[in-house]
């Protein structure tokens, strides 16, 4: 069993509250660009298991791109993958490969979907008040943080292990 999701970065950045000895004003960088790029990424958190591609869109052809990645990566799995509810999860024009299975989790529940502590995970320890000079750094800080997790599967099952995801006995 595994849930999925899209998370957006760019280079529009907000300061946010950081530690400072006493007497010390942080400052923190800001800058709003408006480029952007998506991170697709599946999770299986009984095992820890993460996979993900960096893509320029979030639409039905990423989608799909994304789906036959997961399902060669994990050709060896039959998958039952949890999704939200966005137009691309349920295009006609989305082809599912043999061995994936969709789910749908209730609408407006993001709550449900581990995948969205892996998007806080890495906005809180690798963009956290920074500034990119290119979308190109952005595309590598990423990458950098999402390998950086998907080489530590316990850490990754502790994040997303949700008490649906569970096998009960």
């Amino acid at each position: 069993m595994m849930a999925q999701d899209e998370g957006c970065f760019g280079r529009i950045s907000t300061p946010k509250r950081c530690w400072a000895p006493p007497g010390v004003r942080p400052q923190a960088p800001r800058q709003v660009v408006r480029e952007y790029v998506y991170a697709y990424t599946a999770v299986a958190p009984a095992c820890g298991i993460m996979t993900s591609l960096i893509l320029p869109y979030a639409n039905t052809a990423m989608m799909n791109l994304f789906l036959e990645h997961v399902a060669q990566t994990l050709a060896a799995y039959f998958i039952v993958m949890q999704v939200d509810r966005a137009g691309w999860h349920t295009a006609h024009a989305l082809k599912i490969p043999e061995n994936i299975r969709l789910v749908p989790q209730p609408s407006y529940s993001p709550e449900l979907n581990p995948v969205e502590h892996i998007w806080d995970e890495v906005r809180e320890k690798w963009f956290h008040n920074r500034v990119f000079q290119a979308l190109s750094k952005v595309v590598d800080t990423l990458a950098a943080g999402l390998r950086s997790l998907a080489a530590h599967p316990a850490r990754v099952r502790s994040m997303t292990n949700f008490p649906h995801f569970r096998v009960r006995p």
